[in-house]
């Protein structure tokens, strides 16, 4: 892929993106999509994606902004003192649930890219007073991170929204300490997907278009050095709930049920060698 096509998926994801904190949007991310704007809803596919009512609960108001595909601070056993970072950040959900886990000796780092999430989550931030978590503007191919620096990388469905996924996991492969650990929940695909849909912005926005097929996910995760890559779970999300509203998107009802159950949620653990 040619670097003016990086630039413009990234152009179109951080507009698309900051509509969605601007609250302009209907088109939120996998599984999520129709919880925008009900904050109800939100919860309840937060529920249904790992997050205990307690989690829930714990995190400022307006962080939780239903952009995920699972819970990464759940599946990541953070520890008291450890220093996490956090891939596509957002409104800081997850890292306030991981700021509680690490504790005042501990650190948690967001990078978002879309100026507009870095100001919410750090306006949430001072509102909450949370003084171990600190975000910061940057892409998460260019992470401004320093080398072996962190114990801990999380990502809730972030990644497959990147055009250069290689170099997105050698950057995460190079802040991470000796034996650190990546811990990410995203989508995959288990086979390709039509032209109509590859080329669907808002499918691109939602988290499918974008999305690498499971094995060369896999094998990106370990071409960057990892070792003892485990896929913790694996769940079938339908395209109609992803793409939410689908009838906006004009895809026919023949490439919804042909490719229905090729998008997957997968929640990967691996670590850098000591």
């Amino acid at each position: 892929m040619g670097e003016d096509k990086k630039d413009e998926i990234k152009r179109m994801v951080r507009e698309g993106y900051a509509k969605i904190v601007q609250g302009r949007s209907s088109c939120c991310a996998p599984a999520a999509s129709p919880c925008c704007g009900s904050g109800d809803l939100t919860r309840e596919v937060s529920r249904f994606l790992g997050y205990t009512d307690e989690e829930l609960k714990l995190v400022p108001e307006g962080a939780n902004l239903g952009l995920g595909c699972g819970n990464p601070v759940a599946l990541a056993s953070l520890k008291e003192g450890e220093t996490v970072l956090d891939l596509g950040a957002g409104a800081g959900f997850d890292c306030f649930l991981a700021a509680h886990r690490v504790g005042i000796k501990g650190k948690v780092i967001g990078v978002d890219m879309t100026p507009q999430m870095v100001e919410k989550a750090r306006e949430n931030a001072r509102k909450a007073n949370y003084r171990n978590v600190e975000f910061r503007l940057g892409e998460i191919e260019n992470l401004p991170v320093a080398d072996n620096s962190v114990d801990v990388i999380i990502s809730n469905c972030v990644i497959n929204l990147s055009p250069d996924k290689e170099r997105v996991f050698k950057e995460a492969f190079r802040v991470l300490k000796a034996g650190g650990r990546i811990i990410i929940s995203d989508m995959v695909l288990l086979r390709e997907l039509p032209e109509s849909l590859r080329n669907n912005v808002n499918a691109y926005i939602g988290c499918v278009s974008g999305a690498e097929l499971k094995d060369k996910y896999l094998e990106l995760i370990k071409n960057a050095g990892f070792q003892d890559i485990k896929i913790l779970g694996e769940t079938t999300i339908p395209l109609e709930i992803i793409l939410y509203p689908v009838e906006e998107l004009k895809i026919p009802p023949k490439i919804l049920n042909e490719f229905g159950d090729a998008v997957v949620s997968i929640k990967v653990q691996a670590t850098k060698p000591a």
